[in-house]
């Protein structure tokens, strides 16, 4: 019988004590907590008011460092591929398309040599490493302080950056067909020259010599041959003969 009365008398003061705290975070939600950034130190300290914002309307602010959606400037972008091969999910898809000449310079300076047909990040698929960000070398490629991007469709997660609509990227892709198969000609004809240059010219014919006057054949038959000197062996004996001895 004692134990029965005193389950009854626990549940009551557990309820006393619930009801208790209730009402004292209701007493204290009259008044409301100054919206404070999550990098401040007493940003934890406090303990009464509203604990809830009134979100969309207020928003806490994010940290200056945060990785949340990212953003390419297409601009600065020189379609280098280096931020597909190192997202450890595939999120970056690229469609590059190579220029006839220099399409442009980025902010840094950096040569533009592509075209970007497709530049798609897929946000749903995203780990938010940062990995993309680092490798970029014009530093295109950010991480915006844009958080909530909520939606019905998964398919809007993914956000197109491509600086060409797909009427100017099948134009560019034929005016850079054509630019390659005349440098194929232009070698090809270079080829078929060269064996045309390098090929030896016919001889000229040999003049005669001219006849010579009966004075020139004179005075060459007058002129005496000179004679052959005669060889000399120059043989020295690699031995001296020993001296006789004098006669007593």
């Amino acid at each position: 019988m004692n134990a029965y009365f005193k389950s009854i008398w626990d549940g009551i003061q557990s309820t006393r004590k619930g009801m208790a705290l209730t009402w004292k975070h209701a007493w204290a939600a009259r008044n409301q907590r100054s919206i404070q950034n999550v990098q401040d130190p007493d940003y934890f300290n406090q303990k009464a008011g509203i604990v809830t914002l009134q979100y969309p309307q207020q928003q806490i602010p994010t940290p200056v460092n945060g990785r949340y959606q990212l953003h390419n400037e297409m601009d600065d972008c020189i379609v280098c591929d280096k931020c597909v091969k190192v997202c450890p999910v595939d999120c970056i898809e690229i469609d590059p398309i190579k220029a006839t000449g220099l399409v442009g310079t980025a902010s840094d300076g950096s040569p533009i040599r592509l075209y970007a047909a497709k530049f798609d990040i897929d946000m749903s698929k995203c780990c938010f490493c940062g990995l993309c960000t680092t490798v970029c070398p014009t530093e295109c490629l950010t991480m915006t302080s844009e958080y909530d991007f909520s939606v019905f469709d998964v398919k809007e997660h993914n956000f197109e950056f491509a600086n060409l609509t797909p009427e100017q990227a099948a134009e560019k892709r034929v005016l850079y067909e054509q630019f390659v198969a005349e440098k194929e000609a232009a070698k090809e004809a270079a080829k078929m020259a060269a064996p045309m240059q390098a090929a030896p010219q016919p001889a000229a014919p040999m003049q005669a010599a001219p006849a010579q006057t009966e004075t020139e054949q004179t005075n060459t038959d007058e002129v005496p041959a000179k004679p052959k000197p005669a060889f000399k062996p120059a043989f020295k004996p690699s031995f001296k003969p020993k001296p006789k001895p004098d006669a007593e």
